[in-house]
């Protein structure tokens, strides 16, 4: 007797060959057969199927938005209401919503509810995580269709950089503190952004700055870092500061992606001869090979939505990513864009 799973999967593999995907539908399918074939405990496949379920709920909320850039704030569950720390939060979520983007946080309370309190809901996402304890949401995101519970932190931590277009870093604790070195670790080495980063810190505070001292005086000084890796992040106290950082990262500066070996940055407009010329003169010390070059889309780059956008093509080292976001801010700099033409929210 035919079971109704064999008539949904009999149906759905039917279905594989017209899937636009199908090569990667097909991929994730040959991975779960070939573990089913392996000696596997239950609590493997417990592990394996939650984490799916995470990530099919996290795909399905973003994707509607996936053409909105977003701003995770990460910062301590700690501050009360009443502080600098909190106030500070609401009003850059304030700022940087009204500037069109989206915000991204933990849910929980503290630096979290600030961040969904200056967005609204209408504007906010929330990443919560479920736990043994009461794991409540803060009253600003709770119950929206926005807000996600995970049951591992590790497909948490994946939405809140994949789906960000920037960091804006609060105060906080030791999970603050990760988030601020997981991020800067996976910005050094390649594995997220170019984005921009903000450590935000109360008017006259000395949070991050202090910080820094460790970052210069243990890791720059002995080499355990680059010199340049400081310019991955941008300290400030000043809200307007914060919201026009990663405001300005994309005036000009649209994405990037690898093609081969080759690193293809799209703008928003399509740089002068001499500014490509002066970029050559600056930065020949991150390429391999060759020089920085003016070009059109690729015929690897299958995104139509942006296919009209110029190109920079070029061998970066894929080592001094500071360097390179030097660049990206050189960049930024060198052209005057129409205010109409600035919608850096939109990608």
């Amino acid at each position: 007797m035919t079971s109704n799973l064999d008539l949904d999967l009999a149906a759905k593999i039917a279905q594989l060959p017209t899937h636009t995907h199908q090569k990667l539908v097909q991929r994730a399918l040959d991975v779960i057969l070939r573990m089913s074939e392996t000696e596997l405990e239950r609590l493997d496949w417990k592990i394996l199927t939650t984490s799916l379920e995470d990530l099919e709920q996290g795909f399905t909320t973003f994707f509607p938005y996936r053409h909105i850039r977003k701003i995770s704030i990460f910062g301590s569950a700690r501050i009360a209401k009443d502080t600098p720390e909190y106030r500070t939060t609401v009003e850059f979520a304030r700022r940087i919503t009204n500037l069109g983007f989206m915000v991204i946080t933990g849910a929980g309370g503290g630096i979290m509810a600030a961040g969904n309190e200056g967005a609204g809901q209408d504007k906010s996402f929330g990443l919560n995580i479920r736990l043994p304890f009461e794991q409540s949401s803060n009253t600003f995101i709770d119950n929206d269709p926005k807000l996600i519970k995970f049951k591992y932190f590790f497909t948490r931590k994946l939405f809140f950089l994949r789906e960000s277009d920037a960091i804006a870093l609060l105060p906080g604790g030791f999970g603050t503190q990760d988030e601020a070195f997981e991020t800067l670790t996976l910005c050094q080495t390649g594995k997220y952004g170019p984005a921009p980063l903000v450590l935000i810190d109360k008017p006259g505070g000395d949070y991050w700055h202090t910080w820094n001292q460790y970052i210069c005086q243990h890791l720059v000084a002995r080499g355990l870092v680059g010199s340049d890796d400081p310019s991955l992040y941008t300290i400030t106290d000043e809200v307007d500061v914060a919201c026009q950082t990663i405001r300005n990262f994309y005036r000009v500066y649209h994405s990037s992606r690898y093609v081969g070996k080759k690193f293809v940055m799209r703008t928003n407009c399509e740089l002068s001869d001499s500014i490509v010329e002066q970029l050559n003169q600056d930065f020949q010390d991150i390429l391999t090979q060759g020089i920085i070059e003016k070009s059109q889309a690729l015929p690897e780059e299958k995104d139509e939505s942006i296919k009209d956008l110029p190109r920079l093509v070029f061998y970066f080292n894929q080592k001094n990513l500071g360097r390179l976001y030097q660049m990206i801010d050189a960049v930024n700099q060198s052209v005057i864009m129409p205010q109409e033409k600035e919608h850096p929210e939109k990608k």
